[in-house]
């Protein structure tokens, strides 16, 4: 369909004015920003948010962890649909989509009077988080990136560690203002700033505009319509079918899966967790504060690291330390305990997170790059629905998060080894997979 202007002649003209700065860092930085208001709202803010509810409504730590299932149930259904969305409408439209239900979701969480509401109010936020979010900012810096694809990465999702500096914040303003009034005040921030830089800044992809991948000088390559993409010599763009059919897909599902269980819970207990032990909810959040203070610099140095070195024993080794930092959380008893924790689990959990993404950018191509992410992240959610409840229920019943802590650590170990083994698809195994 015509827009009645060319590409190159149009739109391209902002890019090709960013002088000195390849326009996909700058995407980067609005990417990080993007990620950083999800974290502190929906991610890391979550145990504040479950204790500030627990203390004010009575609900138990199982019902108000069903919210996170019944959001995750969202998540399996429409993963697949979500990530097909970004591929066919593109990123900037459905970070416009998914931070405007974001904003929308957090003004009728302010007016929440019951458990049901509650639940609707989750859902409806986790909707817009799931449409415009994490897997919609990371495949806008996939479309934009290959050889520094980890590095680019990395610096996104820094947004997600800067956001655990700012669950503090969360936390002082719900202690001295409500939740009421906190919550009014992140749905009309998500509403003045994230959508209007979403809509004026976010560019799809570097073709678009007679760019290319990395800053990387113009070839005729790149003069073609608008919302073609082509993919570098030395890197192959998998179809959905494609991936599916390749042993790498699976295991690097299952080792997200294994690790991510333990990700989510956490952010739902673990500052209940920190308060059993004593803590106020201020001190609890300042152990996230820790963690996210080491993971930030782990996290940089792993997208450094990557993309230099091989991606498989460097997500082994992250993988492996944040399992053995489940198993130290299960069992601490003291501040102390409580830091050791926040050190390994921060720099395991700061250098996974990256590269879990980066790898399959690196394995399959950009080009349904947001499906394939999609699909990935259905098995995910269906186990995320039930591993906050799952530990919500036990610490309802025993009295103590041992059980369901000492599990994940042992399922993170589980999922962490069989990425040492497993070899980046070849371009003739696609053309075979996809004319069977």
């Amino acid at each position: 369909m015509s827009t009645g202007s060319s590409p190159l002649t149009s739109e391209s003209g902002f890019a090709r004015r960013a002088r000195g700065v390849f326009y996909g860092w700058r995407l980067v930085g609005v990417g990080a920003f993007m990620l950083t208001l999800m974290s502190v709202c929906v991610f890391n803010g979550m145990g504040p948010f479950l204790f500030t509810l627990e203390r004010r409504f009575g609900w138990s730590r199982t019902q108000l962890s069903l919210a996170f299932s019944f959001g995750r149930l969202e998540g399996a259904v429409l993963g697949p649909v979500e990530g097909f969305l970004i591929d066919r409408l593109g990123n900037r439209r459905m970070i416009l989509i998914g931070y405007t239900i974001m904003g929308i979701g957090f003004l009728m969480f302010s007016q929440v009077q019951s458990l049901w509401q509650f639940y609707a109010v989750f859902v409806l936020i986790s909707l817009g988080s799931g449409l415009g979010g994490w897997l919609a900012v990371v495949s806008l810096i996939n479309n934009w990136f290959v050889r520094k694809r980890s590095m680019a990465m990395a610096s996104t999702m820094s947004g997600i560690h800067i956001g655990g500096f700012l669950v503090p914040v969360l936390a002082f303003g719900l202690e001295s203002q409500g939740f009421r009034v906190t919550t009014f005040g992140i749905g009309i921030f998500l509403l003045i700033t994230a959508v209007p830089v979403a809509r004026v800044v976010i560019r799809n992809h570097p073709e678009e505009y007679g760019l290319r991948p990395d800053g990387d000088p113009p070839t005729a390559a790149t003069t073609q319509a608008e919302g073609a993409t082509t993919a570098p010599s030395d890197e192959q763009d998998f179809t959905v079918r494609q991936a599916l059919a390749t042993p790498p897909f699976w295991i690097i599902t299952i080792a997200h899966i294994s690790s991510t269980i333990s990700i989510v819970t956490l952010s739902m207990h673990l500052v209940p967790k920190l308060t059993d032990m004593g803590m106020t909810l201020t001190s609890a959040s300042l152990v996230v504060t820790a963690y996210t203070a080491v993971a930030l610099p782990a996290q940089f140095v792993a997208g450094f690291a990557a993309d230099r070195l091989p991606k498989r024993p460097l997500i082994l080794f992250f993988l492996v330390l944040q399992a053995s930092s489940m198993m130290v959380i299960a069992f601490a008893d003291s501040v102390y305990t409580a830091y050791l924790f926040a050190v390994m689990y921060g720099i395991g959990f700061g250098g996974r997170t990256p590269l879990l993404t980066a790898i399959r950018g690196e394995y399959f191509g950009r080009k349904a790059f947001a499906t394939i992410m999609g699909l990935s992240m259905t098995p995910m959610s269906i186990t995320m629905m039930v591993a906050p409840p799952f530990a919500g229920y036990m610490f309802d019943t025993t009295g103590s998060y041992v059980v369901p802590f000492t599990a994940f650590s042992v399922l993170g170990f589980f999922g962490a080894f069989p990425v040492l083994f497993m070899r980046k698809p070849k371009a003739a195994a696609a053309v075979i997979s996809e004319t069977h």
